[in-house]
């Protein structure tokens, strides 16, 4: 995966210690109530669609990016679903991250849903009584989005 330029230049500084970076993901919904998942290139895990936020970058325009990005179609934002401070992550080449990630609700708007970049291995719509195993953290962002379609919300914070 494509390590963003300026996070580049902060690993040349610190080396693979904890890096505390801002991130966006999405439940991504279409029209028949499915969602769009990633199957990811660094861990295979089925995952939300997330990025980085780039320097100075809107938090709801990264996520709509990042969603052409990586599936290749068109979302919009319905709702910031939850602010969360997740795990360390590391990585297989040894760099650790910890982001704070703003989770969006997004539509589908446009587009066929397909790999579109080198951060995932396949990228489908998945029935919400049909999701691929994924992690806690993964099916809780899920959850969460589906919740909010029903009009079953918590405070973004929680």
């Amino acid at each position: 995966m494509p390590i963003p330029e300026y996070v580049r230049s902060i690993r040349d500084k610190i080396g693979t210690d904890l890096l505390w970076l801002p991130g966006v993901a999405a439940v991504v919904v279409n029209g028949s109530g499915e969602v769009l998942l990633g199957r990811r290139a660094d861990t295979g895990e089925w995952a939300s669609i997330a990025g980085i936020l780039e320097p100075g970058e809107q938090p709801a325009e990264a996520i709509i990016r990042e969603i052409r990005e990586e599936a290749g179609v068109d979302a919009e934002v319905l709702d910031l679903l939850a602010v969360r401070t997740d795990e360390p992550v590391s990585y297989p080449n040894g760099d650790v991250a910890q982001y704070l990630t703003l989770l969006f609700l997004c539509r589908y708007v446009a587009g066929e849903a397909h790999v579109a970049d080198d951060e995932s291995l396949e990228i489908a719509w998945f029935h919400p009584d049909a999701l691929p195993p994924m992690s806690v953290r993964q099916t809780e962002r899920v959850r969460r989005g589906l919740a909010a379609l029903r009009g079953d919300t918590r405070p973004a914070w929680q």
